[in-house]
């Protein structure tokens, strides 16, 4: 009898800022292409989003700005913490995509990495539309709101 094999420590880190700043309207799953020392620095949870975002080269999906720290065991093998790490969507994906980017004020962003059951890396971005100044204070009001609500006040 084959033992199940339990995941107890999947790892995800969010863009807490997207969802403030865009509307999110459609949302994809990529794989990523990484180096040793990349994956392994996920896996310790060093990471960050927080200035990442997609875009189109020679029609391939590229994200930039994702900070993957170096991994501290990594001696002269190391990675560039700020490099730009290609996306993996099928064709038909990424031609939606670049269809959909021609909208004024659409674009690409990555809200939530996490390594999957398998091991493996994966992005889950978003085509998204820029929020205005008065639809941020919406968003804030909305939350506040809710919180209030949760809490059982009036």
């Amino acid at each position: 009898m084959a033992k199940k094999k339990e995941n107890t420590h999947l790892i995800s880190i969010k863009n807490r800022k997207a969802e403030f700043e865009y509307f999110l309207m459609t949302k994809y799953t990529a794989g990523i292409v990484l180096t040793g020392t990349e994956i392994k620095s996920i896996r310790a949870g060093k990471a960050n989003l927080t200035d990442a975002y997609c875009a189109f080269e020679n029609n391939e999906l590229w994200v930039k700005g994702l900070h993957i720290s170096e991994y501290l065991q990594g001696s002269y093998n190391n990675h560039e913490p700020k490099r730009d790490r290609k996306l993996l969507l099928t064709k038909r994906e990424l031609r939606k995509l670049l269809n959909k980017l021609n909208d004024k004020g659409t674009t690409i962003i990555p809200t939530l990495l996490f390594v999957n059951e398998q091991g493996l890396a994966k992005l889950d971005i978003y085509l998204a539309k820029g929020k205005k100044k008065y639809d941020k204070r919406e968003s804030i009001k909305e939350k506040d709101v809710r919180r209030a609500s949760e809490r059982g006040e009036s």
